[in-house]
């Protein structure tokens, strides 16, 4: 669930908003969503695809199976090591699902934080140009364990990057791959809250 977009540049000091954003209760891989990322001059709010292509892609065909990087193994990955040495960005959201199948159906179970704050997924973003020369910039969000609160519904979850470290992940000079990897753990259960069904955190 994307939060609003006033919300994100008061968050990392953007002066000028050039994308548009409805917020949304469920965004689907294969769609437009923002993201911050690093520049020399400051930060910039940009809008990506979601399910990444490598710049090196026949074909961005391969973007749908590539809309999560395992944090375990992001830094060696074909598909995701040159976007995580140099092309990080940070995905807002205030809310995410995931499914859990009870009696025959699958439920929804939606997770935000305690606060209701906006938050920010581990994300890299790549440029593939295709044969016209027509660019398409995408991204994937990293994932990593499950922490107490997800893990009754799901085994994995998003990396939810914390405030202390938003200018270090978007550093784009940053290249210390063990400097890197140790933010990639599981956000304080302690901090999260979990719902049944459709909701909006923050709201």
């Amino acid at each position: 669930m994307i939060t609003a977009l006033s919300a994100i540049a008061r968050d990392f000091n953007i002066s000028e908003i050039s994308i548009s954003f409805d917020r949304s209760r469920n965004v689907a891989p294969g769609r437009p969503i923002p993201a911050v990322v690093g520049a020399g001059g400051g930060n910039l709010l940009k809008s990506f695809f979601w399910g990444l292509v490598p710049f090196w892609a026949k074909d961005p065909s391969v973007g749908a199976r590539l809309i999560n990087a395992r944090a375990e193994t992001v830094a060696q990955k074909p598909s995701f090591k040159h976007a995580f040495a140099k092309r990080r960005c940070l995905i807002p959201a205030d809310g995410f699902y995931e499914w859990k199948k009870e009696g025959g159906k699958k439920i929804p179970y939606c997770f935000g934080l305690k606060s209701g704050a906006p938050f920010y997924f581990a994300g890299l973003y790549e440029k593939w140009t295709a044969p016209d020369q027509k660019p398409l910039e995408s991204c994937t969000i990293i994932t990593t364990q499950a922490n107490e609160t997800v893990a009754p519904v799901h085994d994995r979850m998003p990396v939810i990057v914390p405030a202390a470290a938003h200018a270090l992940w978007l550093n784009p000079a940053l290249q210390d791959p063990g400097r890197l990897l140790d933010i990639l753990k599981p956000y304080p259960a302690e901090e999260m809250e979990r719902s049944q069904g459709p909701a909006t955190f923050g709201a």
